[in-house]
């Protein structure tokens, strides 16, 4: 999204673009980045009106002084040169300068200063209206059946980016011409969405029987804990045909995009994340290693809670940072704790107290609607995908008016 927005400036003004990559100006031999960026100014100039994008500019513009070798290295020469050339500028140069990156937290606080990139514009994945238009655009010449709804496709890709919108299509329209479709079907998307998501289909693979009804439990359990719990996103959909790494999948589909989420819908994720362990435990009497990926997801939500967000009652509202900061990413070198030992302690309780409070609230669910669990399990085995109605209508008949 990037470098077309950059692109569609260009476009608008009706001027020359020059566009390079940040890694093209650093070389092995000194003294060849510098003369790249001077040759590439200068040409601008001759150009003039025009503008000149620099594409992941934190492979050149990275804070000096964080490497661990020689102070003045190529890429801090290049650097150089190219604050020097950027205070060169004057307004009758008529030469606009764009960069992007990724990693704005490691650039060179010299680039930033008013003067050089003073305009900083954040390019976030699109939201649900902006899927949608970059939906239309790509399937203006795709015939889509009646039942490809636009709008419920947008809001079952968050966090899709414009390049896997139109991967999305493009996978599609694929799968509709192997079906020898003249149109491309709401199912044609629904599976060209599970394929970018978690990868093609594995039906060759073979699972046994004592794997599959593992599966179907453990799929039946996010469900069933999720449709229980207040603050939940709606189901999509929940399947145990195996895909990518994974043997099985629950679908959820938000109402909306959320840029804050309360303590309750974090919550919410942590119970449902453990509702498949929890459905092992009750129905195996035994646990697999199956639910390492839940447990990892709500030991990372329940120690944010804790640690960043300020959501712990016995700790209050204080961010204790990261734990032990990284080497080598960043500005930091060295393994850096910004709190005692005793506050560790009380972190790794209250994330310990969320954790074993969900799980037991999974547990609770899970034996409540043990009816519900063992039906939604055996129909999973034998249809091995549900869509949202099949689920609604399980729970309908099973649950007590």
């Amino acid at each position: 999204g990037k470098t077309l927005l950059a692109k569609a400036i260009a476009g608008e003004a009706k001027v020359p673009f020059f566009s390079i990559s940040g890694a093209d100006f650093v070389e092995m031999f000194v003294g060849v980045g510098a003369a790249r960026v001077r040759d590439l100014f200068e040409t601008a100039k001759k150009n003039a009106p025009c503008i000149i994008f620099i594409d992941e500019i934190d492979a050149v513009g990275r804070s000096r002084g964080a490497g661990l070798g020689g102070g003045h290295d190529e890429r801090e020469q290049t650097l150089n040169q190219l604050l020097v050339e950027m205070d060169g500028f004057t307004t009758k140069d008529n030469v606009i300068l764009i960069a992007a990156t990724n990693r704005p937290d490691v650039l060179d606080t010299a680039l930033l200063r008013p003067g050089r990139f003073d305009r900083q514009i954040t390019v976030d994945k699109p939201d649900v209206r902006g899927r949608k238009a970059i939906l239309e655009i790509h399937t203006r010449k795709t015939p889509l059946d009646s039942s490809a709804d636009l709008e419920t496709i947008a809001k079952s890709t968050p966090g899709f980016s414009g390049a896997d919108l139109a991967n999305l299509v493009n996978e599609a329209a694929l799968l509709a011409s192997r079906h020898n479709q003249t149109e491309i079907t709401a199912d044609n998307f629904e599976e060209a969405r599970d394929k970018v998501l978690m990868g093609p289909e594995r039906r060759s693979m073979y699972i046994s029987e004592e794997q599959k009804k593992l599966t179907a439990y453990h799929e039946a359990g996010h469900v069933i804990v999720s449709k229980f719990t207040n603050g939940s996103d709606p189901i999509h959909k929940v399947t145990i045909i195996p895909r990518g790494r994974s043997l099985g999948l629950t679908s959820y589909l938000p109402l909306e995009d959320r840029f804050t989420q309360n303590k309750e819908y974090l919550m919410a994720m942590i119970t449902y994340a453990l509702g498949g362990r929890a459905a092992e435990e009750l129905v195996f009497d035994e646990v697999s290693n199956g639910a390492a990926n839940d447990i990892e997801k709500a030991t990372e939500i329940a120690r944010k809670m804790v640690r960043n967000w300020g959501m712990s009652d016995k700790l209050g509202p204080i961010n204790y940072g990261n734990g032990h900061k990284e080497v080598f990413l960043g500005k930091d070198y060295s393994h850096v704790r910004e709190y005692s030992e005793q506050t560790a302690l009380q972190i790794d309780e209250e994330v310990h107290q969320i954790i074993t409070g969900c799980m037991d609230n999974a547990r609770d669910i899970l034996t409540r609607h043990r009816p519900i669990l063992n039906n939604m399990a055996a129909l999973l085995i034998e249809k091995e995908s549900l869509n949202a109605s099949e689920i609604d209508a399980i729970i309908e008949a099973g649950t007590p008016a």
